[in-house]
């Protein structure tokens, strides 16, 4: 399967109960996490930056002080794709090394 086919539903499922925290939104995935303070929160944002960009995909990303809000979806293939669920793996690591 390429990275950018659409996943199933039992897929996406599959994949959201391998990441805690992680929800299904529409035809994105999502998860908010808060950060120890303001700087911590943007530590977070700078390492998913730079493993976003070494993945070629990127989040949408809000910043409520140290609250992190992250979307991810697949725009041109219209959903979730195995690009999303990776990357939100990523998220995860670098939220748990920075915070």
């Amino acid at each position: 399967m390429s990275s950018s086919t659409l996943l199933t539903e039992d897929e996406i499922t599959a994949g959201l109960a391998k990441l805690p925290g992680w929800r299904r939104q529409g035809e994105a995935i999502t998860r908010t996490v808060e950060a120890a303070d303001f700087p911590a929160a943007i530590r977070v944002v700078v390492a998913v930056a730079e493993a976003a960009e070494a993945m070629n995909h990127h989040p949408d990303i809000d910043i409520r002080w140290r609250t992190l809000t992250f979307v991810l979806a697949t725009h041109s293939a219209g959903g979730v794709t195995d690009l999303d669920l990776q990357l939100a793996a990523r998220i995860d690591q670098a939220f748990n090394q920075q915070s």
